[in-house]
């Protein structure tokens, strides 16, 4: 499996005080991928979504949306040395997930030894195994901060899935897991008492809307006994009218301004060792919404990674 060469990042302002990530975000190799606060690597496959395709285009519309949002965040500052490493090429890839899991597993770990921070622009949930595998292999415990409307941790006795990521990691070694922004009546109960039998902490959107920051400590607290921990952002975790274009659309979920502040926040701990946006599918999409509040999580979470690097 190789990485196709980035994209070219440019702006698309014509007023010259207008620095937006399209002037920040430089194209870079994976041989130094370590010189910069944070790295992009496109992960365009959907081959294992449960429900409705699309996921593979992700990378390409959160990197357009993302070129033209302006660099400034009012209360960290301007968002910068961020680079694009380009895409994991899935041409004449196996129709078997696991498979494909493993192969993206060996290209994600040469990130994280190059001493990158990875942000992974997905592609279906299927591939958090290969982006959380490389961690698990360190001699460090390790939990994930999942914000989601579901919990993925189906049994993949047919194989894996986009419902089975964390499933799959627990039986390689997760040691924690906290999901942020769970849905009622999303999850069958089998798989919520799965969580609860493993330890696992449900936070629910009921409980975001209360008090968001609040809650996101929750689950960092949750996890306050690992090493390393991983962010993964599910776009389905916002309500339907904000992210219209992603496999299950339902009503109920989150706002976008209740998980850009979890994700500034979460952002700030030094335990965190990538971030991914997965399950953004722009041929679904109406007017570019779901890819534009992706484009701008990804900014939220930046601010907070690299104005403390």
């Amino acid at each position: 499996m190789t990485i196709r060469e980035p994209p070219q990042w440019t702006g698309t302002s014509s007023d010259p005080n207008d620095e937006q990530f399209g002037h920040v975000v430089r194209e870079t190799s994976i041989e130094d991928v370590g010189e910069y606060d944070a790295v992009f690597v496109g992960e365009p496959y959907d081959g294992a979504v449960i429900g409705r395709r699309g996921a593979r285009e992700g990378p390409t519309a959160i990197r357009r949306e993302l070129a033209a949002v302006k660099s400034n965040h009012f209360d960290d500052g301007p968002v910068s040395n961020v680079a694009d490493v380009g895409d994991i090429s899935f041409d004449e890839m196996s129709d078997d997930v696991a498979e494909v899991q493993s192969m993206v597993a060996d290209v994600t770990a040469d990130v994280y030894e190059r001493g990158a921070f990875p942000v992974f622009l997905g592609g279906d949930n299927s591939l958090t195994v290969g982006n959380v595998r490389p961690l698990l292999a360190r001699d460090a415990s390790v939990g994930v901060v999942s914000f989601d409307a579901h919990l993925d941790c189906r049994d993949p006795r047919d194989g894996p899935s986009s419902g089975t990521p964390y499933f799959q990691l627990y039986e390689e070694g997760l040691d924690e897991l906290a999901v942020v922004g769970a849905r009622h009546f999303e999850t069958s109960t089998a798989y919520a008492d799965f969580l609860g039998e493993v330890g696992g902490t449900i936070l629910t959107a009921e409980e975001v809307g209360r008090d968001p920051l609040q809650t996101v400590d929750f689950a960092l607290d949750a996890l306050a006994s690992c090493d390393v921990v991983f962010v993964s952002l599910d776009v389905d975790v916002l309500d339907e009218t904000a992210a219209p274009g992603v496999s299950a659309p339902t009503p109920g979920g989150i706002t976008t301004r209740e998980l850009y502040r979890m994700l500034n926040r979460v952002a700030e701990d030094t335990r965190i060792a990538g971030f991914e946006v997965v399950e953004c599918a722009p041929s679904l999409d109406d007017s570019n919404r779901t890819a534009k509040a992706a484009a701008r999580a990804i900014a939220h979470f930046l601010s907070g990674v690299t104005n403390n690097a």
